[in-house]
């Protein structure tokens, strides 16, 4: 084999959980290590590690990609009641990918990886659909409470300064209930909007962004008059560069982007890209065919996939049972690191490598080599599905008569 290509800087690596931690030891030994020499900084984000660092751990692992620049992670459990009794756990700990989003003050953009063989679930879909999810804040920084009986809620601000308080009435409970309050920056806001503009310039698609501010006049209203702002401040270069923007109601943008053909960067509220990119990600055949990045406005990136730990598949992997599990988002994301790395480093065999990587996959599954989530909607059929390490496996043999 040809020697290793050498990664001049270091890379945060970010350990998960269940099948994808798996996959992920998987993905290092044979599609990283054989063919390249990095330094990663290793941080386990294992829900027991994280558990027993009181969560730490992923505090320290976001602010080495602001030292770093560069990172890369698997899935991890965000735990519910259940998996509290099932790990045995001091208690629910909040998203580790909204802790690391909240230090970063990033934007998710996620991708569809297209596939010639792997036919789009909506007709007119032809181009990426792209989803900027906004980061911060909402429904993942929410303070909620249960109400246990009659009563008052209200929305109270202090200023620091001093000064009078601000009051407003949320609701006047008659009985039991629940009530919850969201917030959100105009710096964060101001960020999302920048970030969402400058990729849609360097990608050279349209940019949409949708909210309800016909319902919520003042909150969605602020996010829709900053992108305004930001918009009009680039006028100019995006006229340039060909690039419109559209502003919509949620709901409308969601009626129209079943009917586009793709190829714009669909700029989506925090729970509205949530949701959004799992559709999307579904419609063009798989979470397992998304890839995910988290940029900052200071220019770092977090690289992941767009999907969950495989909890079910993890299951049967105890059993001892064979499973056939998707591996394609978790090395998108190896690849995303290792190429924005070189990028950034200026070395052009690192970015070389890592497209190879992706070439191999998609050759691989365009030959007729796929696990079986992609098998059941692969045109044209194909006989069998490849298991896991198969298809790990595959793609290395194809990557090796590349690399040499």
């Amino acid at each position: 084999m040809a020697q290793k290509i050498k990664v001049k800087n270091p890379i945060v690596e970010m350990d998960g959980d269940e099948m994808t931690r798996i996959i992920w030891q998987f993905i290092k030994d044979k599609l990283v290590y054989p063919f390249v020499e990095v330094e990663l900084k290793y941080f386990d984000l294992g829900i027991r590690h994280r558990d027993d660092t009181d969560d730490n751990v992923t505090v320290e692992a976001a602010n080495a990609i602001k030292e770093f620049g560069v990172g890369v992670k698997c899935a991890t459990i965000t735990p519910n009641a259940s998996r509290v009794k099932e790990y045995s756990l001091k208690q629910q700990w909040k998203s580790p990918n909204g802790t690391i989003r909240s230090i970063l003050d990033g934007t998710v953009f996620r991708k569809p990886i297209i596939i010639k063989n792997i036919p789009p679930a909506v007709r007119a879909w032809k181009k990426p659909i792209i989803i900027g999810r906004h980061a911060y804040g909402d429904i993942y920084k929410s303070a909620e409470m249960v109400i246990d009986g009659p009563g008052m809620a209200e929305l109270v601000f202090t200023p620091a300064g001093g000064g009078g308080k601000r009051a407003l009435a949320v609701h006047e409970f008659k009985g039991p209930g629940v009530v919850m309050g969201l917030h959100n920056t105009e710096k964060s806001i101001r960020s999302f909007a920048k970030a969402c503009i400058q990729y849609s310039l360097s990608e050279k698609c349209d940019l949409w962004f949708g909210a309800k501010d016909t319902i919520s006049k003042q909150y969605h209203g602020f996010f829709r008059d900053v992108f305004a702002k930001e918009v009009g401040k680039e006028k100019d270069a995006m006229e340039k560069a060909g690039v419109n923007y559209r502003y919509m109601l949620i709901d409308d943008a969601v009626a129209q982007v079943m009917k586009a053909e793709g190829g714009m960067l669909w700029a989506c509220m925090n729970y509205d890209g949530d949701v959004m990119s799992d559709m999307v990600a579904s419609g063009f055949g798989s979470l397992g065919l998304m890839t995910s990045v988290l940029v900052s406005p200071d220019g770092m990136f977090e690289y992941e996939a767009a999907h969950g730990t495989v909890m079910r598949h993890y299951y049967e992997h105890l059993k001892g049972n064979p499973t056939s599990t998707n591996s394609v988002a978790l090395i998108f994301a190896w690849t995303g690191a290792i190429a924005k790395r070189g990028e950034l480093d200026n070395t052009l065999d690192v970015i070389k490598f890592a497209h190879a990587v992706e070439d191999a996959v998609i050759r691989t599954i365009e030959g007729g080599i796929m696990t079986k989530d992609l098998m059941l909607i692969a045109e044209p059929k194909v006989a069998k599905y490849a298991l896991t390490e198969e298809f790990i496996d595959a793609v290395a043999v194809r990557l090796k008569k590349v690399i040499g």
